[in-house]
């Protein structure tokens, strides 16, 4: 008997997948548990597995296709058996119409889909059609013209295209202003070589500084709730419980994991929750309602030598906060002038929601809290 091949479920807020690539063929012998595609939902990527031994007997959608999860994406059997009862309405010869990402760019770009023609199978209309109905910036006559030279297009889709959406919305629809300081990193600094130097069986070797930061944030969000909040427009919805957003940079783009109920940790809980979302994330099996439910952002570019910088708001949080790198500043000191470290930190607010000096006040508190940090462990 025949078995359907289904594009699973990957958390309760996905509804479609992308097929990115097959790893077999019609008519190829497969084993129960083998990979037979790789799919890409709009934050993470994904093996579908064979969910029995036999031939593949039909592939019903191709790559780069949009696929509702919970629909059958392939079949098999044995050679021979009839699979016509298996093949999804949308597949079969004469059918059309449009596929979900197809028919939610277009409602973006108010483009009609029924005035166009479809690529994908059976002349479904799917995204890459919406996208192509819209006239192009640059022809690539003009780019021949205008740049000799080899060129190289790369299409934008799967987290990349996520990203861009995201990112465009946020500064369309938020009024993003960010205020820069830097606190006192010595106290940090000096906690992190104790962390460092303590035996290996308790466990504080793996805690970094952006941890630290984190941990700071997350006391000081305690304080500030306007700051931990959402922006919905026509009201504000602050949270007693910080949710932490956390940017990961992954070879698949930027990823933002959540800590759940992050003011409810130890440093040392909240450091092995951060090292394991981040791994998930790298690793490109992070669990997709992971990534969602954040309260507030924090991003690190720090290591990368990055003195300030703007983040973008994760809307619709208020706040993000943009942690930089630890540079030497003149302090006075006395009737002297000496070099101190401090930490550069960056906070993007939405200023329809926090003003100006609510947000000065809180990257205040959080920079006395990483000054004195030890003493913020104590409390």
């Amino acid at each position: 008997m025949a078995t359907e091949v289904l594009m699973p479920r990957q958390g309760q807020s996905v509804e479609s997948c992308i097929i990115i690539e097959w790893q077999v063929q019609e008519g190829d012998a497969v084993e129960e548990g083998q990979p037979v595609c790789d799919i890409e939902t709009d934050k993470a990527a994904f093996e579908v597995e064979a969910p029995a031994s036999g031939t593949v007997l039909g592939i019903f959608y191709p790559v780069d296709a949009d696929v509702e999860v919970l629909k059958t994406i392939a079949v098999i059997g044995e050679p021979g058996e009839d699979i016509s009862s298996l093949r999804p309405a949308d597949q079969e010869p004469g059918a059309s119409g449009a596929s979900p990402r197809a028919k939610k760019r277009a409602a973006e770009k108010g483009v009609d889909t029924a005035g166009l023609t479809g690529s994908g199978p059976h002349g479904r209309v799917i995204e890459r059609d919406v996208i192509a109905a819209q006239p192009a910036s640059i022809s690539p006559a003009a780019l021949a013209a205008d740049f000799p030279g080899n060129t190289k297009e790369v299409p934008v889709k799967g987290v990349r295209k996520l990203i861009a959406e995201r990112m465009h919305a946020s500064l369309q629809n938020t009024a993003q202003l960010t205020h820069h300081a830097s606190a006192d990193a010595r106290a940090v600094l000096a906690y992190r070589k104790q962390c460092k130097a303590a035996p290996e069986e308790a466990g504080l070797g793996g805690i970094s500084i952006n941890d630290f930061v984190m941990y700071a944030t997350i006391r000081t969000l305690v304080e500030f709730p306007e700051l931990n909040a959402h922006w919905l427009g026509d009201r504000i919805v602050q949270f007693e419980n910080v949710h932490l957003g956390m940017a990961v940079d992954t070879e698949r783009g930027l990823v933002v994991p959540v800590i759940r109920n992050a003011n409810r940790m130890s440093l040392g809980q909240l450091s092995t929750a951060a090292g394991k979302l981040a791994q998930d994330c790298i690793n490109g099996n992070i669990d997709p309602d992971a990534l969602q439910g954040g309260t507030f952002t924090v991003t690190n570019l720090g290591a990368l030598g990055i003195e300030a910088f703007t983040p973008v708001l994760n809307a619709p949080e208020v706040g993000i906060l943009g942690v930089c790198a630890i540079q030497p500043k003149p302090v006075i000191i006395g009737t002297e002038t000496g070099f101190v470290p401090h930490l550069g930190l960056s906070l993007t607010f939405d200023h329809c929601a926090v003003d100006g000096a609510p947000a000065a006040r809180f990257l205040a508190s959080l920079r006395d809290k990483l000054a004195g940090f030890e003493s913020l462990l104590e409390q």
